[in-house]
């Protein structure tokens, strides 16, 4: 949600691809892709934005903690960020995702957005459930 520069922007979509490869992820039985390369993410998002209110997105504690850092001039990337994330788990119908503690209140946003998209417009989008790392 912070302009960065261009070099540093390619050095880290690299960097994390060598992380998730030394990770043991196999090419061959998983796709690796650039978000960014997908315009389907920010299309859902955008249609996603459309169907949720602003007041649930101002109650995310992440939102109160990053703009207070930003002496309240929070931008519209940094509010509405779980919404790409929910369109980042709804798009591909996931139905389990591994989130940290941190994120439950994003993935509980993102199980709101699927229930509401589905009572408007029908079952499309399975419901996530949480599966919580153990530390």
């Amino acid at each position: 949600t912070m302009p960065k520069e261009p070099a540093v922007l390619r050095q880290n979509i690299l960097d994390t691809t060598a992380a998730v490869l030394a990770c043991g992820i196999d090419p061959k039985k998983c796709f690796l892709f650039r978000q960014s390369l997908v315009p389907e993410h920010a299309e859902l998002a955008w249609i996603l934005g459309c169907l949720t209110n602003v007041p649930r997105l101002l109650r995310l504690p992440q939102w109160k903690m990053k703009c207070a850092s930003q002496n309240n001039e929070g931008t519209v990337g940094l509010l509405t960020y779980p919404v790409l994330q929910a369109a980042d788990i709804l798009l591909y119908k996931s139905t389990h995702v591994p989130v940290g503690e941190d994120q439950v209140l994003h993935l509980e946003l993102a199980q709101d957005i699927a229930q509401h998209f589905n009572k408007k417009y029908g079952e499309f989008f399975p419901v996530p459930k949480a599966i919580l790392s153990e530390l």
